[in-house]
């Protein structure tokens, strides 16, 4: 095919876009069998990727291709002709759209021109919402007002489709397809000044028919009429104010406003308000919503919803006929041979626990699929059809079936109770009773209606995914198709029924609760008053009118009757019977309070439980008694009660739901107090479950991540309960990482993409509430979020470009983010170290093989290197298949470092039991297996692909030191104040050491490793990781380690990722240096940084010089000598000029006009308006406003305990020193009278003392070595001294100098000369100066610092001078 060879233009719509996946797959297939509508053609080469199961985020056009009308007989192109239009749209680009529609015009005739529309819309702009501009500009420059006409036909046919599909199952794929036709329709009308006619489409009547008909309709209706109305901002004639687009918009602030709609509608029409610039307040919402009459009137334009009454088999669109089946000839009826004539429900095959019903993959494990079909044995390709048959299948039978069945056997379950429990006083039997009857009901319910309808749908499916698979096949292959059909759906109908069933029973138990629920508190209330309940009106007509065999006695149910709904426990309609060993004969009978079982350790748990819980009510105020979450919180202890009662999996299952859901649902407008209550309330339960005796971390953090991804999206973007949950290590971050990303749909789905962006801000950028959370956690989050910020850069969301910056700055000093690349393993290794579903025996043989490559990297034969051992283990590691697949290398490589870790943690406990043990022998003892197992990792990278195969080594480092990474993590987070650094720091030591060794292997991979430890360690930096710091700052200031980095690395490539963990180092000290709080640790820690920087000052004064700003940024103002020590570097070419020469000229010093390399990007932390009004003032001095404003946007700081935002006063400063200095000369005449002197002498005089110790520590932090930088500032810092206009600033101005000069050596150069200046130079008065004479002391202060500087006889001779004048 010409396809193949051909390259691709520019902007063709071939490119797959990230996340796309199975969208290309439908678009590249160039045509699909539509029922003899469009015929087969051969797919392009993307095609040929395997087929992707429709899940609930793929596009598919199912249900156009479905609803082609058969009855229009459109003339097909041939084959070749039809190849050659798939190929002009799949390359079809802006620079060659006139030569692509010349070719359309040679290749098609007029007749096949309506073929060509349904084509364009159907199969390309259907799906394809990034290239509408595209197509429309073709149909401009084709100029066909035909044509357009079909084109607009088809649109309108297509919409008309979706809209009157079944909306009962939540269908995404056409939602999707509903709203890009929204988006191609008003850019084709709308947009170039067309109306949409009345008799096309009525958008208003169409918006409040949805109202009418429900939520389901609203999903479908409102996003599309926004994409519609989104191209009115582009017409002349339809944009807002046209009565006609005001007359929607109004329609929808009327919908905005009602309070029962979900946030994502809601959602929606803000963006469409803020994309026409219109202010959703300031629109007039009538009252149409609420004229019942008119509504009842209305054109029905969308598909009227089911009644109930009709056979179940109208719940499905399938007929006998095959009119709806796609693949089949009208000729074949395509249900012939589907046996739908079962005689009587078939034996049970699954018993109730055995089926997971939380996501349609819970099919998976049980479909069963006869290895003796023909067809399946001819085309075993064909098997991977039948999953996504079946579940499609029970995708649209489950929300009708389980509705109906809830609702029959709701009404006849609630009466029976009511009347046999009317006299028991025990809510606690009356609830587990109902459920049980409940339980029965609605599984037999669901069972009769739905196993007819599921028959025929899997049939169906199956015939038509064959159908497709096979392309065109043969009468034979028909046959075997109808026979396999027939044969998978009888064998697989049980499965999906059961599905159903068990779907319909886990909803059926709360809504019988909020039934019943008066009934319980009925019976509360008496006992809280000392009563025993019983209901008055029913114990009369008992006594009067029940004969006394039959009659209800107070105080319980008679045994006999408690044996039937122990029966309806025991056998649930279409699953095996139960053997629950915890419902004994007669269970029901006994009082629910004494407990029937022994009061193991989970009854323990939930006891304590209990009692916290009774204790939170006990102490809510009673005004609030009757708050919503206060009556949550008793449901939620009847809930812990119930699980304690029956103690099973399901219960606690079902009691971990409320709470998350409960969580989730708790929104921030209630009262504050009982808002924290209800949230600790809720924890405690999830806490109880985590409990290693109850069901331990790993099933808990399952579970509960399950609830947060599959609950309803009303409630699934609440970002302080998830927040709350991953802070209390309650999520499984990988699964929920994965999920965030693809939630978002490109950013497709607003809601999402802003609840990640709020995510990764609170977690990642603020980094104070959740200390454990790396940006692996959220690796696919952040790469979504980063993709979508590329993607759409004139149109992102708010505040998402900024955030990206941020996260960059944080991160991407490391390296690059490619998927598959080495940072990508290295964050799926840290992921892949918290799981724990290993294959039986794994751990037995890791265990196995480390013990024995233990023996022989230290027996005597080992060789050089231990090479000779090394290759007798990977023989023994093949044998026993640890190299067969990557992800066993994952587990390998995971248990030998949890076993070498182990190992390191009881030698240590050892020395604890027996203190008398030497230390360096329990050293050696941890170091006999770390050492051997990092041998093991070196040889394994330097032997692992070919010689010269870099990527595949580098990738296999990044993923073992991800492990040991999520290794630490896990374990620093679980053991705390236990954890040890020692196994950890050794097994980063040696391999660092081991793969920076002198060969040729390791010279030509270094940088990349290098990079990898680098990442390493950021990652693990100490806000992160703070009981791993010490060994970390010793793994940073290795000398190898700092000599490789910033020495031997070409082209100072490694430089940028040191300064980066320098800056993480200081981030972390800030806080307590801040407020001086050094206890021994820190003390310890700030020891040692200082060590790091002298070694750095000594023998890496450069890179000191280039990013001294990005240090200071982040060191707190008080701490001076750690500043100085970065401040007084300089390049070790240059000689430093005695600053106390006498007369020495500064200005004419050859290196002060050179200005210094700055490698930080100071200009990021400027928000973008500002940077803009900032440098219009520095060119024109307007807006006049921005000096006014100037503090107050300093002030606004997001940093706690901080009221200026330090680093935009930073910025500010060096930004405006660095702007003159690019015009301009410094020196004292002309930097006066300047834009870029007005801002500084503005912020001298405006600022309060605070802002202005700020500013000018921001100022002193450039008095470094002989630059142009340097003598700008120096300057500067003179001058306004010498203008200032009150002595405070004097006083400030000597104060930020002197406090620098008094401390310990060294000093910068540039702090020393303008200290003499200011001092020495009678133009300044210094010494008349009130605040230098102030105290005794303080003078004394002030003459020994000017002996320092300029010598006793000379400093005598100017304070006496400077006196005497």
């Amino acid at each position: 095919m010409q396809a193949q060879t051909q390259p691709q233009p520019h902007g063709a719509p071939k490119v797959p876009q990230p996340g796309q996946t199975s969208t290309l797959v439908t678009t590249t297939t160039t045509t699909t069998t539509v029922a003899k509508t469009i015929t087969n053609t051969r797919p392009t080469p993307s095609n040929l990727k395997k087929d992707v199961p429709p899940s609930i985020n793929t596009t598919n056009i199912d249900t156009l291709l479905v609803a082609t009308d058969q009855n229009e007989r459109i003339v097909e192109p041939p084959e070749n002709v039809q190849e050659k239009i798939a190929f002009i749209f799949n390359n079809l680009s802006q620079s060659n759209m006139t030569q692509k529609v010349e070719e359309l015009k040679e290749t098609v005739k007029e007749e096949v021109m309506p073929w060509v529309s349904q084509y364009l819309v159907m199969k390309r702009v259907s799906i394809e919402p990034n290239f509408h501009s595209l197509y429309s500009n073709f149909l401009d420059t084709l100029k066909n007002p035909e044509f357009v006409k079909m084109v607009l036909t088809e649109t309108y046919r297509n919409i008309k489709v979706l809209l009157t599909s079944d909306k009962a199952a939540a269908n995404f794929s056409d939602r999707s397809l509903l709203k890009n036709l929204g988006h191609w329709l008003g850019m084709n009308t709308l947009a170039k000044n067309k109306p949409i006619l009345y008799t096309d489409l009525e958008l208003k009547s169409l918006l409040l028919e949805a109202y009418v008909k429900g939520q389901q309709e609203l999903l479908y209706v409102v996003p599309f009429v926004a994409k519609v109305l989104e191209s009115s901002l582009r017409s002349m004639v339809f944009r807002p104010q046209n009565p006609w687009t005001m007359a929607i918009m109004n329609v929808l602030a009327e919908l905005h406003q009602e309070h029962d709609h979900t946030l994502n509608l809601k959602f929606e029409i803000e963006v469409l308000c803020k994309n026409l610039s219109l202010d959703i307040n300031d629109l007039k919402p009538g009252n149409l919503l609420k004229e019942k009459d008119k509504l009842k009137n209305l054109e029905e334009q969308l598909f009227a919803p089911k009644k109930e009454a009709k056979p179940p088999e109208e719940l499905l669109p399938v007929s006998s006929t095959g009119d709806f089946v796609p693949f089949a000839p009208p000729s074949t009826p395509a249900a012939t041979t589907t046996p739908c004539t079962t005689t009587g429900p078939p034996t049970p095959q699954f018993s109730y626990h055995d089926i997971n019903v939380y996501a349609l993959a819970g099919l998976s494990p049980h479909i069963n699929i006869n290895a003796n079909i023909p067809l399946l044995q001819a085309h075993p390709q064909l098997k991977q059809c039948v999953r996504q048959s079946v579940e499609r299948a029970v995708q649209e039978l489950v929300h009708p079936v389980v509705d109906r069945s809830i609702k029959i056997a709701m009404t006849t379950c609630e009466q029976i109770i009511r009347k046999d429990f009317a006299l028991d006083s025990e809510e606690s039997r009356m609830r587990v009773a109902a459920h049980h009857m409940m339980r029965n009901l609605t599984a037999g319910m669901a069972m009769i209606t739905c196993r007819e309808p599921l028959l025929m749908s899997i049939a169906t499916n199956l015939k038509n995914n064959f159908a497709a698979g096979l392309r065109a096949p043969t009468p034979q292959q028909r046959e075997m198709m109808e026979e396999a059909a027939a044969r998978i759906a009888q064998d697989n109908c049980e499965l999906a029924c059961c599905f159903i069933q068990k779907t319909a029973v886990e909803k059926a138990g709360p809504e019988m609760d909020k039934r019943l629920a008066t009934e319980f508190e009925l019976r509360k209330h008496a006992r809280q008053e000392g009563r025993r309940y019983c209901d008055p009106v029913v114990l009369t007509y008992q006594a009067e009118r029940m004969p006394e065999q039959i009659r209800l006695k107070v105080g319980g149910v008679d045994p006999k009757q408690l044996a039937v709904y122990e029966e309806f426990a025991r056998n649930v309609p279409g699953f095996l019977p139960s053997n629950d060993l915890s419902q004994p004969t007669g269970f029901l009978a006994q009082p629910m309070k004494q407990q029937a079982w022994a009061t193991d350790d989970v009854a323990q748990i939930y006891d304590k439980c209990m009692a916290d819980l009774e204790q939170h009510l006990h102490a809510i105020p009673p005004a609030l008694a009757m708050n919503p979450l206060t009556q949550a919180l008793r449901s939620l202890l009847e809930a812990v009660a119930l699980a304690r009662n029956s103690r099973d999996g399901i219960a606690a299952l079902g009691l971990l739901q409320k709470a998350v859901e409960g969580l989730l649902d708790a929104t921030s407008g209630a009262d504050a107090d009982l808002l924290l209550r209800y949230r600790e309330c809720h924890l405690l339960v999830l806490k109880a479950l985590q409990d290693g005796r109850a069901y331990g971390p790993q099933w808990c953090n399952k579970q509960i991540t399950r609830c947060l991804i599959e609950c309803r999206d009303e409630y699934k973007y609440n970002v302080e309960a998830v927040e709350l949950l991953i802070r209390n290590h309650l999520v499984n971050m990988q699964q929920y990482d994965l999920h965030l990303a693809q939630s978002m749909e490109n950013g497709m789905h607003y809601m999402a993409v802003a609840f990640a962006m709020q995510l990764v801000k609170l977690l990642l950028v603020d980094e104070r509430s959740v200390s454990h959370v790396t940006e692996a956690d959220l690796f696919h989050t952040i790469e979504s979020l980063m993709r979508i910020c590329a993607h759409s850069r004139a149109n992102a969301p708010e505040g998402l470009p900024q955030l990206m910056d941020v996260v960059r700055s944080n991160y991407e000093a490391m390296i690059d983010r490619a998927h598959g690349g080495p940072n990508f393993m290295m964050h799926s290794g840290i992921s892949q170290a918290s799981e724990y579903d290993d294959p039986p025996g794994l751990r037995e043989k890791a265990e196995y093989l480390l013990r024995e490559w233990v023996n022989l990297y230290h027996s005597a034969a080992a060789g050089r290197d231990s090479t000779k051992a090394f290759s007798a283990f990977v023989g023994q590691m093949h044998q026993q298949g640890i190299l067969k697949t990557d992800d066993l290398i994952t587990r390998f490589f995971r248990l030998c470092t949890e076993m070498c870790v182990e190992i390191s943690y009881r030698a240590q406990a050892e020395q604890q039991h027996n203190p008398a043990a030497s230390a360096a022998i329990i050293r050696a003892k941890c170091y006999h297996n770390l050492d051997a197992f990092v041998r093991l990792i070196a040889l394994l990278v330097k032997h692992s692909g070919e010689a010269t195969n870099t990527v595949t080594k580098i990738k296999l480092l990044n993923k073992v030191l991800g492990i040991v990474v999520g290794v630490l993590i896990q374990d620093h987070d679980v053991r705390q104040t236990e954890f040890q650094q020692l196994p950890y720091h050794r097994i980063f030591i040696m391999l660092l050491l081991e793969l920076n060794a002198p060969e040729h292997v390791l010279e030509t991979i270094n940088f990349q490793t290098l990079t990898a430890f680098c990442n390493t360690f950021h990652i693990l930096r100490p806000t992160k990781a703070p009981g791993f710091v010490y060994a970390w700052l010793e793994l940073i200031s290795h000398r190898i380690f700092i000599a490789r980095m910033l020495a031997h690395t070409p082209q100072q490539k490694g430089w940028p990722m040191y300064a980066q963990l320098l800056i993480d180092l200081f981030k972390y000290l800030a806080p307590f240096l801040r407020n001086v709080e050094l206890n021994k640790p820190m003390q310890i820690l700030y020891k040692g940084t200082l060590r790091v920087l002298l070694v750095l000052l000594h023998d890496f004064p450069e890179f000191l010089c280039d990013y001294h700003y990005g240090f200071c940024d982040v060191i707190p103002p008080n701490c001076i000598q750690l500043r100085n020590l970065i401040l007084s570097a300089f390049p070790r070419n240059m000689r430093l000029p005695d600053p106390f020469t006498p007369n020495l000229k500064v200005d004419m010093l050859s290196e002060i006009n050179i200005a210094p390399r700055i490698l930080t990007n100071f200009t990021g932390v400027m928000p973008s308006q500002f940077k803009k009004d900032l440098d219009s003032y520095l060119k024109t001095r307007s807006p006049v406003t921005f000096l006014s404003e100037l503090r107050s946007n300093l002030q606004v700081s997001n940093e706690p305990g901080n009221r200026y935002n330090i680093q935009l006063i930073n910025a500010l400063v060096l930004y405006v020193g660095t702007h003159i200095h690019n015009n301009l000369t410094a020196s004292m005449s002309n930097i006066t009278h300047s834009a870029h002197m007005d801002i500084f002498q503005n912020l001298a005089v405006d600022l309060d003392t605070e802002g202005r110790y700020l500013f000018l520590n921001a100022i002193a932090n450039q008095l470094r070595y002989p630059n142009s930088h340097t003598h700008y500032f120096s300057c500067t810092m003179l001058y306004l001294f010498a203008e200032a206009n009150t002595e405070a600033i004097q006083e400030q101005i000597t104060r930020v100098l002197l406090e620098r000069l008094i401390v310990n050596r060294p000093h910068p150069w540039g702090l020393l000369i303008t200290f003499i200046e200011l001092i020495k130079n009678p133009a300044f008065k210094f010494w008349s100066h009130d605040f230098v004479h102030c105290a005794p002391e303080i003078e004394k202060l002030f003459q020994s610092v000017a002996q320092c500087c300029m010598g006793q006889k000379q400093a005598q001779q100017v304070m006496e001078g400077t006196g005497a004048s």
